[in-house]
């Protein structure tokens, strides 16, 4: 898919692509850090049927509510023909003992055979996190392990 990125002299910039429907849907990321999400009218590009005005947080959840879903669908694709691996998103909680711990703190392979394949912050994916990248509540952990394993990993994940 192709993403057009268009600086918006003076406001910031405009990332955003056609949809095989026709519409041009993205969005407009101004210089003060706000956010609009953009849809165009079905048969002018040019013009626009909806703005939607987005916090960094609301614009950081919806890239993750878009993002994360699609990597793990991926990963399980490549994991249907392998019996016993499964993949899993665990969200990381305010109230766990790793949040501002690094991933090597939680020593998840160690103890559970479950590897962190990407971790998806504020809409960011993080492939392949080293021991040494800091978790924060709120961030989204792609694993692959078994079903015990994952189920593991909840609990250290909550209660360390």
């Amino acid at each position: 898919m192709n993403v057009e990125v268009t600086p918006l002299p003076g406001l910031g910039t405009r990332q955003d692509f056609v949809s095989r429907g026709g519409r041009r849907i993205g969005v407009i990321t101004y210089r003060d850090g706000r956010m609009e999400m953009i849809v165009s009218k079905q048969d002018d590009t040019d013009s626009c049927v909806a703005s939607i005005p987005l916090t960094v947080e609301e614009g950081a959840t919806l890239a993750a509510l878009l993002g994360a879903p699609q990597l793990v669908t991926q990963l399980e694709d490549q994991h249907k023909d392998f019996a016993g691996i499964t993949t899993r998103q665990l969200p990381l909680a305010p109230a766990s003992p790793y949040d501002g711990r690094t991933l090597g703190d939680t020593a998840l392979r160690t103890r559970t055979a479950v590897s962190v394949v990407a971790v998806v912050r504020n809409g960011t994916v993080h492939p392949s996190p080293r021991p040494d990248f800091r978790l924060v509540a709120g961030d989204l952990l792609i694993t692959v392990g078994t079903a015990e394993g994952l189920s593991k990993a909840v609990e250290v994940l909550e209660t360390g």
